[in-house]
């Protein structure tokens, strides 16, 4: 049986002659392994039979009766990594709090160390001369430890 980390290993080997950055590597009871990559402009089905080649190559006997899968981290998935929050600034998001609240907005920033991040969110608020409450952008804080999940939200409009 493989370890992850070899694969891992392997994995951000070819990673470091491409801009692509690893999401997960997952090994499946049903002798499946599972590689999830990323990139700012998307991931090009050539890049990830590239990198299949490259791990079997690297990997060869190692693998063993496993099957390889390489691909790309699913549009509209929770995000896994701090990268993918990066790559996101600026786009619409939507947070799913542990109260189970959700909150759609966008993506305004993430901290340094990658343990926070802020959207910008509408909320209706009570103005002053206004009769009925009004949409306004707020800020919201949220530490990615404190939510189950932030994805990317297509939106078709």
């Amino acid at each position: 049986m493989i370890d992850k980390n070899v694969i891992k290993t392997a994995v951000e080997e070819w990673l470091e002659q491409n801009e692509y950055y690893l999401v997960d590597v997952e090994m499946t009871p049903d002798e499946r392994i599972v590689i999830e990559i990323d990139h700012a402009d998307g991931v090009w089905i050539e890049d990830c039979a590239d990198l299949s080649r490259f791990l079997q190559e690297k990997l060869g006997e190692e693998l063993g009766d496993y099957e390889l899968e390489v691909g790309s981290a699913g549009i509209g998935q929770p995000f896994k990594v701090i990268q993918q929050y990066r790559n996101h600034i600026g786009k619409e998001v939507e947070v799913l709090q542990q109260n189970g609240l959700k909150i759609q907005g966008i993506l305004k920033e993430v901290s340094e160390d990658g343990t926070q991040f802020v959207i910008t969110a509408k909320e209706k608020q009570h103005v002053e001369g206004k009769k009925r409450p009004v949409l306004v952008d707020v800020d919201k804080a949220f530490a990615i430890s404190d939510v189950k999940y932030c994805k990317y939200l297509l939106n078709f409009k």
